[in-house]
């Protein structure tokens, strides 16, 4: 019998700083209803899904840069959704700012994502471990990327777990890029990686890339899921926030690469696919069998070394 799930990449919007968590989570809501109507099993939302992509500027105050963070989950603004999911019988996934307890009565920033089953249960959490940007304020830059100086490296690695017939893992915007996200997840036979991104369509750092990034948005999706005979979902928060252009091409990709349905706004909108998981197999079983085919004996390089070093001049 197929394992088919049926999976709605509910991309989101512009949210504006003006705009409340309440006011993000009915938009959620209004997405999650239209997806219990269309049938799905589950709804990916995007990246810090509940307030403006922060680390697009710069805070010194400690206090307000907390209130874009969540001490629980969920919380009073997000009970709402839980609550309505498990009223539909629909699980999501959610990408949010989270606000940890570090030792010694301190605190750690983390960008997150959670996996939430049909009963309203929090089955997965994923911390982000590829934070781009940098860590210090630009101020000669139209926008900052911020993320290391607002969050912390991801502690929890990758996991993968048992959900929604098959093998889910989590991954967040930047971690897209990295195929050692994917790989890692494919050594524990995931079927379905579900991600959120927040991804600006101009680069301050390098400009000459900005008529690509649609372009590499879909590479690194698409490879990574036929490399690993997996669905790949992938969700934007897009358009224009805070005067900054973000990217949308909001995707569910099959575990050959190919898209099989996209989002064509840059605005709050269900992309429906029914994803069986059974197809992965044919990949996972043939050209990518990693227990005939792998070689983890040359690979030594991966682990030991974390830059790039050219060889010795001859």
């Amino acid at each position: 019998m197929a394992r088919v799930v049926t999976i709605g990449a509910a991309q989101m919007g512009p949210i504006q700083r003006s705009e409340t968590r309440g006011q993000a989570v009915e938009r959620m809501l209004r997405l999650l209803r239209e997806a219990h109507r269309r049938q799905c099993d589950l709804v990916v939302f995007p990246e810090a899904a509940l307030t403006a992509f922060f680390p697009h500027w710069y805070m010194a105050d400690d206090v307000e840069i907390d209130s874009y963070f969540e001490t629980s989950m969920p919380s009073n603004e997000t009970e709402p959704l839980f609550a309505e999911a498990r009223r539909l019988g629909i699980g999501f996934h959610l990408g949010y700012a989270e606000l940890a307890p570090g030792a010694q009565g301190g605190k750690r920033r983390f960008n997150t994502a959670i996996l939430v089953d049909k009963a309203g249960r929090i089955v997965s959490k994923y911390r982000k471990v590829h934070l781009p940007g940098r860590s210090g304020y630009r101020p000669e830059h139209p926008f900052q990327n911020l993320e290391k100086y607002y969050f912390q490296v991801g502690d929890l690695g990758f996991p993968v777990v048992r959900a929604f017939g098959g093998n889910v893992g989590m991954m967040i915007c930047n971690d897209r890029r990295w195929p050692e996200c994917y790989r890692v997840m494919g050594l524990q036979s995931v079927e379905l990686i579900v991600l959120g991104y927040n991804t600006p369509v101009h680069n301050p750092g390098a400009p000459e890339h900005d008529s690509l990034g649609n372009f590499h948005n879909q590479l690194v999706m698409q490879a990574g899921a036929y490399q690993n005979g997996t669905y790949v979902v992938g969700v934007a928060k897009a358009g224009r926030e805070e005067g900054i252009d973000q990217l949308g091409q909001s995707s569910i990709i099959a575990p050959s690469g190919e898209i099989m349905a996209q989002s064509t706004t840059l605005g709050d909108e269900l992309v429906v696919a029914a994803c069986d998981l059974d197809r992965c197999a044919s990949y996972k079983d043939t050209i990518f069998n990693f227990a005939a085919h792998r070689r983890p004996e040359a690979y030594r390089l991966i682990v030991e070394r974390t830059a790039a070093i050219p060889p010795a001049a001859s």
